[in-house]
């Protein structure tokens, strides 16, 4: 439920930053945005606090961003505290720069090796991504898991390539143990 209601209001978003033709800036503030809120964490105690009203709480929001960011987007978050949705604040935030991402054609993959790799290595890779994808760009966080033992794996959405040593050699030993002797 809580990532349809994220989807919903970063849907609603998204369309307001096309409609205004500013999905670039709107992007850009939501992921400065999206840092304060998760280094603040006296403003989200503040913001989810079932006792304070929702007109202080708007009131605050207003005198804290109002010279900061867009009205846009000022406007967006004073909705998101009159529908109670504070809480899903940065899944909503989240969903909004990956909508804006994939409407730029930027690719966001995700990338664990067992070692940390080489300036070189990293570069083939995104090359490659580039080369099998629909994406002009693409992001790459890299991360590094001992567990792997041996080569890769990437997430892109909701695909994965698992090339792994831990992953052949998990599937090896289901294989022998399906033996039948």
């Amino acid at each position: 439920m809580a990532k349809l209601v994220s989807k919903t209001y970063a849907q609603a978003l998204f369309e307001l930053a096309v409609e205004e033709n500013k999905t670039s800036s709107l992007m850009e503030e939501t992921m400065g945005l999206l840092e304060v809120i998760r280094t603040n964490v006296e403003f989200g105690q503040f913001m989810n606090h079932p006792k304070i009203q929702k007109e202080d709480k708007i009131e605050v929001v207003k005198n804290v961003f109002e010279k900061q960011i867009s009205k846009e987007l000022v406007g967006f978050l004073v909705t998101i505290v009159e529908k109670d949705r504070y809480t899903e604040i940065e899944s909503i935030l989240g969903e909004f720069i990956a909508a804006v991402k994939e409407y730029n054609h930027i690719g966001t993959a995700y990338v664990t090796t067992a070692i940390a790799l080489e300036k070189n290595e990293k570069q083939d890779i995104e090359s490659r991504l580039l080369a099998t994808t629909k994406y002009k760009t693409i992001e790459c966080i890299y991360d590094v898991d001992k567990d792997l033992i041996g080569g890769m794996v990437i997430k892109m959405g909701d695909r994965v390539v698992d090339s792994s040593i831990r992953t052949k050699l998990d599937k090896l030993q289901r294989e022998l143990l399906a033996i039948q002797l």
